[in-house]
């Protein structure tokens, strides 16, 4: 079992905001992926729900996925690599 942390959240807190401690974690992982502080894979697994459910959460809320120079060209050395076995 891999190592967590545990957050003590009163349960007044969730009440006032009217959300449950699951809506928390995905709120907490959007808003990690928003500020670029998670990855996609690790701001997906916080927020305990699969691949595409989390890019049609993004979606909804017109978060655009962080892809950039550095991605593409380390996508491309990857297929490069694929391409040439």
């Amino acid at each position: 079992m891999a190592d967590s942390a545990v957050i003590e959240i009163p349960v007044h807190l969730l009440q006032a905001a009217r959300t449950t401690p699951d809506e928390l974690r995905i709120e907490l992982a959007v808003q990690l992926y928003r500020q670029r502080r998670l990855s996609f894979g690790h701001a997906r697994e916080l927020a305990g729900i699969n691949l595409w459910e989390f890019r049609q959460l993004l979606s909804t809320r017109r978060i655009s996925p962080h892809y950039d120079s550095a991605d593409l060209d380390a996508d491309m050395q990857t297929w490069t690599k694929l391409d040439s076995r």
